[in-house]
């Protein structure tokens, strides 16, 4: 028989509160949505107005609307007005990281 006490001790010293595991959870949620991905893969290349995504990826304002309001609330996308447009583009460098290492990642399986 093992004797796994000093590893589990280690382990739960740095183990998160399950609050922020659920956040990190909710986290991840959020790009498991194809058209999510679609639109940061998109702000990932270049800062775009609502239109020019909706036909980037063929959808409507609206659609592409509400989920960039999901993605703002969520802070992965911000976004500045000029004029009446609005531009959106990645919240920060974390944004940028993770969907860079997501596509490595994937690249490295095949």
């Amino acid at each position: 028989m093992h004797n796994h006490t000093e590893i589990l001790q280690k382990v739960r010293e740095g183990l998160p509160e399950t609050e922020r595991l659920m956040e990190l959870s909710d986290l991840f949620k959020l790009f498991g949505d194809s058209t999510r991905m679609k639109i940061l893969y998109s702000l990932f290349e270049a800062e775009l107005c609502v239109c020019a995504i909706g036909e980037l990826l063929s959808m409507s304002p609206s659609a592409i609307s509400h989920q960039l309001k999901v993605l703002k609330d969520a802070n992965l996308v911000a976004n500045r007005r000029e004029g009446k447009t609005i531009y959106y583009f990645l919240a920060d460098n974390h944004v940028r990281t993770i969907i860079g290492e997501g596509l490595e990642h994937i690249s490295e399986e095949q």
